[in-house]
């Protein structure tokens, strides 16, 4: 597999475990020009923007120290496009999944996940 391809599955290991605990998948890899939402999801009555970052080791690094400000900032723009665009007025959260996953045998397995509850936020939206 390669890191494309993984990312793909821990996206999609990601969609499973949150449908799973009652989360509602709204969209997937929603962009605009400059920037893209890997997951967009209610949890209860709170609209989540979530990035999801899928790691096989810890040798770059945490999964959640990819998120860089430059990122963030991106990720922050897409959101208050879909907001403005689909008119909606609900509370907003910035969450990043961290996705610990092995390949074995071109077999994607999560090992583990970590939530990060409002990572980052967008200050005084406009």
């Amino acid at each position: 597999m390669n890191n494309k391809e993984i990312g793909a599955a821990g996206e999609d290991a990601v969609c499973q475990a949150l449908s799973k605990q009652g989360w509602r998948i709204v969209e997937r890899n929603f962009r605009i020009r400059t920037a893209e939402v890997d997951i967009i999801a209610y949890e209860e009555d709170t609209l989540c923007f979530i990035e999801v970052k899928t790691r096989l080791g810890t040798g770059f690094g945490l999964p959640c120290e990819a998120v860089t400000p430059a990122k963030q900032k991106k990720i922050i723009r897409a959101a208050e496009y879909y907001l403005a665009y689909h008119e909606i007025d609900a509370p907003v959260r910035f969450d990043v999944m961290e996705v610990y996953a092995t390949v074995r045998g071109g077999i994607f397995s999560v090992s583990r996940y970590n939530l990060i509850r409002g990572a980052f936020d967008a200050g005084e939206r406009r």
